[in-house]
């Protein structure tokens, strides 16, 4: 098998990682950006973000703040998400807030003219996006950087049914502490994270975590993959809660595909 080594993670790491765009946390339930650490519950959970540094205060006044509950849509013809993922060998990462696969340079989409390089994928436990009021037992992000520099991010639901194939190669060699790194010479792809269908929501929203910066694309996939219970309970046993509740719409408009 590979080895396994610590890595402390920067502050740059944890935003490229998590969807928040790109990024969440352990069952520490506290994290440090911009030295400030915040977490899930009590008095750094996601009520007090705003109020934990400056930094983070579009967690309190923002506008545009994801998730969302995923309601009422206006239908229209979307343009198609050409995928362009190629295989990786797998480095995954106990970054503290999540289990995080790192993406190696190469595998992209092509989205309203723009190409959007994969980054990584992590996971929230339950569901950070809800389908009128439901929430699912997990979500995995996949967290792309754009040609202009802006962050794209697709959500899937992830449901309780049969064992999935690439998610037991992770969880195979799924670290345990936080700042732990495994490198392995097996590869996956990113492909099969992925419904079958390639219906969408998408909106305007943020990222999940502090700094709760705004402008990030979200895609969020109408069908659900499933994974196994055990495979949802051996997440849950490193990160029993690691998702932001639901924000308000606002003046926003959520499209979905025809």
């Amino acid at each position: 098998m590979g080895k396994s080594l610590l890595v402390a993670l920067s502050v740059a790491g944890l935003l490229i990682a998590g969807c928040e765009s790109a990024k969440k946390q352990s069952t520490s339930e506290k994290k440090e950006v911009h030295g400030m650490k915040w977490g899930y519950k009590g008095e750094i959970g996601p009520d007090r973000w705003g109020d934990l540094s400056p930094e983070f205060k579009l967690c309190k006044t923002g506008k545009a703040q994801s998730p969302i509950d995923i309601r009422e849509t206006k239908k229209g013809k979307l343009p198609q998400i050409e995928f362009h993922y190629a295989d990786t060998k797998l480095n995954v990462v106990n970054n503290g807030h999540t289990i995080q696969v790192n993406y190696e340079p190469g595998s992209y989409i092509l989205y309203e003219g723009k190409k959007c390089e994969l980054l990584q994928f992590h996971f929230h436990t339950p569901s950070e996006h809800l389908f009128s009021g439901q929430a699912f037992p997990m979500e995995v992000h996949l967290v792309h950087k754009c040609e202009d520099g802006n962050l794209l991010v697709i959500g899937v639901m992830m449901d309780e049914g049969a064992e999935h194939e690439l998610i037991k190669k992770i969880w195979e060699v799924m670290p345990s502490q936080e700042g732990e790194v495994t490198k392995e010479e097996v590869k996956i792809n990113a492909m099969d994270l992925l419904p079958a269908s390639r219906g969408y929501y998408t909106y305007s929203g943020s990222l999940t975590t502090p700094p709760c910066t705004e402008g990030v694309k979200w895609i969020v996939m109408k069908e659900k993959i499933e994974v196994s219970k055990d495979q949802i309970n051996r997440f849950k046993s490193l990160y029993d809660m690691n998702a932001r509740p639901v924000q308000p719409l606002n003046d926003r408009v959520v499209m979905e595909s025809e």
